[in-house]
């Protein structure tokens, strides 16, 4: 049996796609792929892509979507982690979620892997988001 290679896409539920696609080519600066509506489910899905093209997220509105924001506390996803390249890069992402007024909390030590750092923020839905750089020589 062949081995899983990587992940192909992230999909996470959005209350609102015209509000959330924006933040996240904005914010993340993810290029919006594809797009897809169904007049008959009233389904609605971007797909979002990194400008490596190494993954993609997908907003996906479900029409009759519970309206509460995110929790992490609740069975299912806790939080999404993106990487960058160096510690450096993770300060730079730093200053553009400054420069944006997106609220986050500044890059600290991860108590999940020693020597790495995080800086942690939430979309528009309150999904919890990580900006990750791994440890350094």
């Amino acid at each position: 049996m062949s081995k899983l290679t990587s992940v192909h896409h992230l999909a996470l539920t959005v209350t609102d796609v015209d509000r959330s696609v924006p933040w996240y080519e904005r914010v993340l600066g993810l290029v919006e792929f594809a797009r897809r509506e169904d007049p008959e489910t009233g389904l609605r899905k971007v797909v979002l892509r990194s400008p490596s093209e190494e993954f993609s997220v997908a907003l996906v509105q479900h029409p009759y979507a519970d309206r509460r924001l995110f929790d992490e506390r609740i069975t299912g996803l806790d939080h999404v982690a993106f990487k960058v390249s160096s510690q450096a890069d993770l300060r730079q992402w730093e200053a553009r979620l400054a420069e944006y007024g997106v609220t986050y909390t500044p890059a600290k030590p991860s108590r999940t892997l020693p020597g790495s750092l995080v800086v942690v923020l939430r979309d528009p839905d309150g999904i919890q988001l990580e900006i990750w750089a791994d440890p350094e020589p």
